[in-house]
């Protein structure tokens, strides 16, 4: 920031009480014009917090906000788009019966008609490589598209100051390239970015200034190009980040889960097909499966996982079992468990309490236990409860009381508390999508020692991720997805980067198989 200029942004002592707990305690932040500004801390540290109060969602306990050096107040999101603050969140803010291009107009405070807007909306989408079709209806999206229409929206308000809170976690490399393009432009322009996200080497790529927060407090401040990954997150958790021990490659375990020759019809117009898909996930092998968003990753898990059954029996084998046709609950009671990537909704439900949670997540015999009420329902509540807190200790649940509603968790603590609630069930088979998704580098080490440790027990573990170093931290064997149709998986030892990325572009064959485990050494 030019000497003598006033800043874009300032707080002072800003804090935020939710009874007696301080989410944000006494924090002082300036963001000067023209620059990115990484924002970071654990899961729980307070980020969330502060920007929801920087955009008019919260209001402050006590502090002051300056815009432009002048004292301000921001009561609502309205008022926080007039200044010029524009924000994408994490947890997608989309009615899924409303098209793109409705929901993008409900943001809008200028009057302009649906047809207009979804010119503006398709031209800027294709210009930044984020592309979108406005008619598109969101319930048939990609959470990768979905999280497109929040930039887009975002950008579409021409913001002085825009606030990405995980943006790129479930983008693509090149989408993320994109991005990063588009960030820089408006830096030229003068405009600022302040940067959320847990993806450190980003951080060090694109960010100036990085505010550091622990339990509610700023604990530093640094230019995230003089540090390494290690270090940054160091100063994140006051601690260093424990690698992930990895599981050897079993020899010759029992076949766990058996897919063979899985075709499934889209459900939606723009939902993707599975074209005959067929894996073998052996006890004590965690099979990672890498993808572009939207190429089958949400198609695959509904299929496993029962959620949507499947025309042939046999086409899904569990534990021996024929289980296509079979739901959830079902497949549930012969040992597997499922995480879905989207936490809020689908794998949670915000209003409900962790126990509550939990309790859903159980097969049907033990819910009308806890229904029929009387001695026998009073035990089996308060053995949920037990449970509740048995997983949050075991995984490192950070919450505001004994047994909070779960939209109340951050998200990466909601996370941990989700991937808990499978393992306290010790399932044969677990199928994880996106298992750190918005995760800090502590809490993700976490969950993915847990996913590794389930497999060493001798569980078998499917890992859906479009991370390529959580895939190669965890997995014994890799495979692709690449417009609904899954490659052959090959030795985790024996891949690259290189040749997953040709995989995941849909080339599959002889001419991807690796040769040698020499060639894998650039991998890491």
């Amino acid at each position: 920031m030019p000497e003598g200029q006033e800043p874009l942004l300032s707080v002072t002592g800003l804090t935020k009480l939710f009874g007696s707990f301080k989410a944000c305690d006494g924090i002082d932040l300036t963001i000067g014009h023209g620059e990115i500004h990484a924002l970071l801390g654990e899961n729980g540290a307070g980020k969330s917090t502060l920007v929801k109060m920087l955009f008019g969602i919260l209001a402050p306990s006590a502090g002051e906000i300056s815009w432009l050096g002048g004292e301000t107040a921001i009561p609502n999101p309205a008022a926080a788009r007039r200044l010029g603050i524009g924000m994408v969140f994490q947890h997608f803010s989309l009615f899924e019966a409303l098209t793109v291009a409705e929901n993008i107009a409900l943001s809008l405070d200028e009057k302009i008609s649906i047809a207009d807007l979804s010119k503006k909306a398709a031209e800027l989408s294709v210009a930044y490589g984020l592309p979108l079709d406005p008619d598109a209806h969101v319930a048939d999206l990609s959470v990768g598209e979905r999280q497109r229409i929040e930039i887009v929206r975002a950008l579409l308000q021409n913001p002085k100051l825009i606030i990405l809170d995980e943006p790129t976690s479930v983008l693509t490399p090149q989408e993320a390239d994109k991005l990063f393009e588009t960030l820089f432009k408006l830096k030229a322009e003068g405009r600022s970015v302040l940067y959320i996200s847990h993806r450190l080497e980003e951080v060090q790529r694109i960010c100036d200034r990085a505010t550091v927060l622990r339990h509610g407090r700023v604990t530093g401040a640094c230019d995230p190009r003089q540090q390494t990954p290690a270090s940054l997150a160091r100063m994140m958790v006051g601690a260093e980040v424990a690698g992930v021990e990895k599981v050897e490659p079993p020899a010759d375990g029992e076949i766990q889960l058996q897919v063979t020759g899985l075709s499934v019809t889209p459900r939606t117009p723009f939902a993707m097909p599975l074209k005959n898909v067929s894996m073998t996930v052996r006890a004590g092998e965690v099979l990672a499966i890498a993808g572009v968003a939207g190429n089958g990753q949400s198609e695959l898990f509904d299929a496993l996982s029962g959620e949507y059954p499947v025309r042939d029996a046999d086409a899904i084998r569990l534990r021996g079992r024929s289980v296509g046709r079979l739901g959830i609950n079902e497949r549930r009671l012969l040992g597997a468990g499922f995480v879905p990537e989207e936490r809020h909704g689908h794998a949670a439900v915000p209003a409900m309490s962790l126990s509550e949670n939990l309790f859903l997540s159980r097969n049907a015999s033990d819910r009308s236990a806890y229904l029929s009420g009387g001695k026998l329902g009073l035990i089996r509540h308060s053995r949920v409860q037990q449970a509740a807190r048995r997983i949050s200790e075991m995984m490192d649940v950070r919450k505001s009381g004994e047994d909070p509603a779960a939209g109340s968790l951050s998200g990466g603590n909601l996370q941990k508390f989700i991937v808990g609630r499978e393992l306290d069930r010790q399932p044969s088979v677990l199928v994880v999508n996106q298992p750190t998704w918005g995760v800090d580098a502590g809490a993700a080490s976490r969950i993915r020692q847990a996913l590794v440790d389930l497999a060493k027990s001798g569980s078998a573990v499917i890992v859906i991720s479009q991370d390529l170093d959580e895939i190669f931290e965890v997995a014994t064997s890799i495979a692709a997805i690449s417009e609904g149709r899954l490659s052959d998986a090959y030795p985790a030892a024996t891949m690259t980067r290189e040749r997953i990325g040709i995989l995941m572009g849909g080339v599959h064959g002889q001419d991807t198989a690796p040769s040698t485990v020499a060639e894998s050494a650039h991998a890491h």
